[in-house]
């Protein structure tokens, strides 16, 4: 018993671990070492400083501005997740396929209506507005306006093509440059004819030459149109403008009848009246350019003129106030001509060059060149009438 070694009971004298003093925190783990993928070839991996790939956060940070997700109730399923702006993208491809549609749609009928070009067209006229606004256009001394007059024949045409019809021949029996004077019988109570003897000579001549009219005092005194005909080539019917056009190499056109075969009676369609005193003749012989018979068919119908109020007529200062089946107990419906069926055929020149200087001033030269157009002109309309089928057809 006196050997007896007494053991303490710490155990400080054996060795033995003394256990460290228990804290209310368990011991940390050592870290869990993070797998970071290989780089693919030529692409340097960006990481951000505290060794985690740029973009993606930890579980406490909470991004500055953005809204904490709501905790979804106990017991809901996950439910679909809808990606932001999802609904914004759907409305947006719905709207661009809606606009497309309609844009085809709108191309395709303006295709139809206007033809296939319809784009350089629309870019044309607008182009063609801006240098009217700006004045960057150019006359000569008559006020002839030829790119406004291409525009006026180009409206005119469908008139021309569509609801007249008309047949034109005879073509090549108008120079092809120099001067000429083409002459025709004149008839329809409203100068259609005309127009369309312009359009004619615009659109189906080699050449496509410009017809410049001699008109009556009249159109030069109406409000918009005088302007309107001075541009598109138009002059006064006189002796000095009708050789200043002649001598400059220009096409012109005229009607000796008048008033007197424009506002003639149905009764009496297709007799061609009396062609003045020959002045367009004198014009002619003074210049040496020949003489071109023109023959129209088809205008007398368009305006059946089956009376006539002088006493109004003297009270507006016209020359006439038609009466007619369709004006004016339809008003201004009244004034839509009939589509009638048209011919006109240019007949072979008659050369003034042959003649003398001095024969403008012979009444009997004057005279006989007169007469002998005329009869062609009357002739020429006898046989148009024998071979045409009917008025509208």
């Amino acid at each position: 018993m006196g050997d007896a070694r007494i053991i303490p009971f710490d155990g400080a004298a054996s060795g033995a671990r003394t256990p460290a003093p228990r804290s209310g925190r368990r011991p940390t783990r050592p870290a869990r070492a993070v797998r970071v993928p290989e780089p693919v070839e030529g692409e340097v991996p960006v990481r951000s400083i505290d060794g985690r790939p740029t973009g993606e956060r930890s579980a406490d940070e909470q991004p500055t501005g953005e809204r904490p997700v709501r905790e979804r109730a106990e017991g809901a399923g996950p439910g679909p997740r809808r990606a932001p702006g999802s609904g914004r993208s759907l409305l947006g491809s719905l709207a661009g396929a809606v606009g497309g549609v309609v844009g085809g749609a709108a191309a395709g009928l303006l295709d139809g209506v206007a033809g296939p070009g319809w784009e350089d067209k629309a870019a044309d006229g607008l182009a063609f507005l801006r240098r009217r606004i700006a004045g960057d256009y150019e006359v000569d001394e008559f006020g002839f306006d030829p790119e406004l007059n291409d525009k006026l024949m180009a409206a005119l045409r469908v008139v021309y093509e569509q609801y007249f019809r008309i047949e034109v021949s005879g073509l090549e029996n108008i120079p092809a440059e120099g001067g000429a004077l083409i002459v025709a019988n004149h008839s329809g109570t409203l100068p259609v004819d005309a127009l369309m003897t312009q359009v004619a000579v615009h659109d189906h001549h080699p050449g496509r030459r410009n017809l410049r009219l001699l008109a009556a005092d009249l159109v030069f005194q109406l409000p918009l149109v005088g302007s309107v005909a001075r541009k598109s080539g138009h002059t006064l019917a006189c002796h000095a403008d009708a050789e200043r056009l002649l001598a400059k190499g220009e096409l012109v056109g005229v009607w000796p009848e008048g008033y007197k075969g424009l506002g003639k009676p149905f009764s009496e369609r297709y007799k061609l009246q009396r062609f003045g005193r020959g002045g367009f003749v004198s014009a002619a012989l003074r210049t040496g350019v020949p003489i071109v018979p023109c023959s129209i068919v088809g205008a007398e119908e368009i305006f059946p003129m089956v009376g006539n109020v002088r006493t109004l007529a003297r009270l507006l200062n016209l020359p006439y106030f038609p009466i007619t089946p369709t004006f004016p107990l339809l008003g201004p419906l009244g004034l839509v001509p009939l589509p009638t069926r048209w011919r006109i055929e240019f007949g072979a020149p008659i050369r003034t060059d042959t003649y003398a200087q001095e024969a403008a001033d012979d009444p009997m030269v004057v005279f006989n060149l007169t007469d002998e157009v005329r009869e062609t002109i009357q002739h020429t309309i006898y046989r148009l009438l024998m071979q045409r089928r009917s008025v509208f057809f």
